[in-house]
């Protein structure tokens, strides 16, 4: 009881926590272990980039699997958009970067001498958007909120450079559980789900020339939407009077890189993972 008699309100007593739910393996194998009570997280979020820049696939699963399953087990399964604070607008990281007149990149993008671009698309279509629903929640710098991350074991690297915001404490339930990539699709069939594809932007130059590959065969129109997004980028570098940028590490146009119809690809051992947690789980 709160002075004058007055009821507190109890959901302002309870400490924050959510899971971030990126749409892959990972967080869809949390999402079941949460619903058997395996894990202790009854909120997810999903910081969504855009219903024009995630790929189609992950959409879709969200839609059909993810959501019904996680409103079945009384989990809630939020999906947020990044809506800007002054104008109340929704925007999505594709319309950052093909606005008119727009010249920051936002996305890691390959320079043409081979080193990569900083990126700013996780910070503020991923880490911010989930940031202000939990401070929205309560969670503040003296109570800061929980926050699971979908880490698995083989993918341990990404853990050390995850940055921990002040509002936040980070756990990684999987790794805590020994669960590799490979036992998250086992723990997702065991709940008789089919198994998600690998989420990520459509355009992301995280993206491992297989992956390139398999969208050129299986979804062309797709990465002919990512050349174009390529070429225009570099349209805009030339009014600009810069060098070009690429969506592979290889240094050239992203038709040329990843060929059509051939099996054997350069090889490439650079770790394409986006190193946060916060997206590709």
């Amino acid at each position: 009881m709160e002075a004058g008699g007055r009821m507190k309100d109890a959901s302002m007593t309870l400490p924050v926590k959510a899971f971030s739910f990126g749409g892959g393996w990972q967080s869809t194998a949390a999402l079941v272990l949460a619903a058997t009570g395996e894990l202790d997280y009854r909120t997810f979020l999903m910081a969504n980039v855009g219903d024009d820049s995630e790929h189609p696939g992950t959409l879709a699963y969200l839609h059909k699997y993810a959501i019904p399953y996680a409103e079945a087990h009384g989990i809630e399964l939020v999906v947020l958009d990044r809506v800007m604070k002054r104008s109340g607008e929704v925007r999505t990281l594709y319309q950052d970067l093909t606005r008119e007149g727009a010249r920051s990149l936002q996305i890691p993008v390959r320079m043409s001498n081979g080193a990569p671009g900083t990126r700013s698309c996780t910070a503020s279509f991923k880490i911010a958007v989930i940031g202000d629903e939990l401070k929205r929640r309560g969670a503040t710098k003296d109570a800061p909120a929980t926050v699971g991350i979908g880490i698995s074991l083989d993918e341990i690297g990404r853990a050390n450079k995850r940055r921990c915001e002040p509002h936040e404490r980070i756990e990684y339930p999987l790794l805590e559980r020994g669960i590799r990539r490979i036992d998250c699709a086992r723990i997702i069939r065991s709940a008789g789900l089919p198994v998600p594809p690998k989420s990520s932007c459509w355009f992301c130059p995280f993206h491992r020339p297989e992956t390139w590959h398999d969208m050129r065969r299986s979804e062309p129109e797709l990465f002919e939407r990512a050349c174009q997004l390529e070429d225009l980028l570099n349209r805009r570098r030339d009014e600009l009077g810069k060098d070009h940028v690429y969506l592979t590490r290889f240094a050239r146009p992203l038709r040329h890189a990843i060929p059509d119809g051939v099996d054997t690809l350069p090889f490439d051992e650079w770790d394409s993972g986006c190193d946060s947690g916060w997206c590709m789980t």
